[in-house]
């Protein structure tokens, strides 16, 4: 009996989610970028970063590359402990609040849950 897809069943449910955060961090950002980038280049570039990232793990997950999906989590994971951590060190550092700025606490802090229950996922699934 083979193993079912990465993406399926609940797998659905983060590719959809995934999709989702693509398409909010991605519009907000280009927007952002096009119209006031020289306030917070830092800022919008991470979050333009943090669309790429959700677009990679939402393919890899329909896809069913579970390697690059659990390569892209744990990039999402770290971004967002970091860019979190230095948010609330440095405000100043991010003068605009990007995706992972106060570990997501700007989307109810899922960018901050969604890697975990990305990784959770993957691991379970092996």
């Amino acid at each position: 009996m083979s193993e079912p897809a990465i993406g399926s069943g609940p797998g659905r449910a983060l590719v959809a989610v995934y999709g989702v955060f693509a398409l909010a961090a991605g519009a907000r950002a280009a927007v952002q970028i096009a119209t006031r980038f020289q306030e917070a280049p830092l800022a919008y570039a991470l979050s333009a970063f943090a669309a790429a990232v959700y677009i990679v793990l939402a393919v890899a997950l329909a896809r069913g590359n579970r390697i690059l999906a659990f390569v892209a989590c744990g990039v999402e994971l770290a971004g967002v402990l970091i860019v979190g951590t230095l948010s609330l060190v440095d405000p100043e550092a991010f003068p605009r609040a990007t995706v992972w700025s106060g570990y997501g606490s700007g989307y109810l802090f899922i960018p901050l849950v969604l890697p975990i229950l990305g990784l959770y996922w993957l691991l379970r699934r092996r």
